[in-house]
């Protein structure tokens, strides 16, 4: 075994790397070692670092992962002790020696600069303290009031700090500006990454939790419950149809073409609301007034509808002129699929944007079920206004 300053400082080090570098340096030491050493890092940093390691050196129990991923929930979660601080009016000198006495020096990014109060003065970067003279004092080659994650910070508005400036480390403080400890930027980066790669299952109700070795009544659980909320609003777009039996019947060509409708219109919708969702994530959404993202929305759903449109429309003609029961109406059943389709479409971009938006003004997660939501909506008013316009343009 090795000496007990041996391993803390290895935990460090793996603390500080991505999960498949630590994994790399792990794999060097025995199995029992491994695990030993993984129950003295946070749960969810050894479980991705577990997940790297070849098979046969697993700790039991993390071969096919029995368990659903425990997604990180605060800054704490995240956060890595302060390596090395010295107090304001520290000389160079000392400052560098500090440096040296960090147990993992090589790990250091930054050197931070307290005050009595242990509150966060500045930071120094390492090359600036290596090229000062040893006489001079860090006050002098500091970055005064650096900025700092307060530790209260939703993981969310952390995620977006990281991706706005792009620091290799950000220091953690309380609301007292105390230095409590620092998060890496590759963890804030990598959250995000996840967050993203998330939000295509959640738009259809797939927790972001679930993995593809998540067990099967587990995986069950989560989804089921939203494919019987999909069923229900499935009922109300069957309810809008069932409303126009009488058109449907007198003019047979429309049905073939509600799932061109619904379709169209709910890939538009779906192009909105997956912009949107990555504008959340990363923060673009609220740089901009929501009427500009609602009408640039809009404006594509409508460009893009009339343009299928009058393909579709085109289809329409061709068809209902080779049906005798139609014939005569092929114009005006070409008039409708334009209108339908180019209606359809607009409010497609629009709810696209704003379900989202919606859904995180009220507090709940903008990205949970959207497309169930979004597909239900363009679903009823699409049909239902190509429905409507048939009854009133064509009857």
């Amino acid at each position: 075994m090795k000496e007990e300053t041996g391993v803390q400082k290895l935990v460090r080090t793996l603390r500080a790397r991505a999960p498949d570098d630590a994994a790399e340096l792990l794999a060097r030491e025995s199995p029992e070692f491994i695990r030993d050493t993984l129950k003295l890092l946070p749960d969810g940093h050894a479980r991705k670092v577990a997940e790297h390691l070849p098979l046969h050196m697993r700790p039991i129990g993390s071969h096919d992962g029995g368990k659903d991923i425990a997604m990180p929930e605060s800054l704490i979660e995240l956060m890595d002790p302060i390596s090395a601080s010295v107090p304001v009016g520290t000389t160079v000198a000392a400052a560098v020696e500090a440096v040296r006495r960090a147990q993992v020096p090589t790990e250091l990014t930054y050197l931070y600069v307290t005050d009595e109060g242990n509150k966060l003065v500045g930071l120094v970067v390492l090359r600036d303290l290596m090229l000062s003279e040893p006489v001079a004092i860090v006050d002098q080659i500091m970055l005064p009031k650096p900025f700092a994650l307060n530790v209260d910070l939703p993981l969310s508005n952390a995620c977006e700090a990281a991706v706005r400036r792009h620091y290799p480390v950000y220091p953690v403080v309380d609301a007292e500006n105390r230095l409590l400890g620092q998060v890496r930027g590759w963890r804030l980066f990598e959250q995000q990454i996840i967050e993203i790669s998330a939000q295509s299952g959640q738009m259809v109700g797939v927790q972001k939790e679930e993995r593809s070795f998540t067990p099967l009544f587990s995986a069950f659980l989560k989804r089921h419950p939203w494919l019987q909320l999909n069923l229900l609003t499935a009922f109300l777009a069957a309810f809008v149809v069932s409303s126009f039996t009488g058109t449907i019947e007198k003019i047979v060509a429309l049905a073939a073409f509600l799932p061109v409708l619904a379709g169209q219109s709910g890939n538009t919708g779906c192009q909105a609301l997956a912009m949107t969702l990555r504008g959340l994530a990363l923060g673009d959404v609220d740089k901009r007034p929501k009427l500009h993202l609602v009408m640039r929305e809009g404006a594509l759903g409508i460009a893009n509808g009339l343009l299928v449109g009058l393909l579709a429309a085109a289809a329409m003609w061709f068809y209902a002129s080779r049906q005798p029961e139609s014939a005569a109406q092929a114009p005006m059943l070409a008039l409708v699929i334009l209108l339908a389709m180019s209606g359809a479409c607009l409010l497609s971009g629009i709810s696209g944007v704003l379900i989202p938006l919606g859904l995180r003004r009220v507090g709940a997660d903008p990205a949970v079920a959207s497309a169930i939501f979004l597909t239900t909506l363009t679903d009823i008013v699409g049909m239902g206004l190509m429905l409507w316009l048939a009854t009133m343009l064509v009857l």
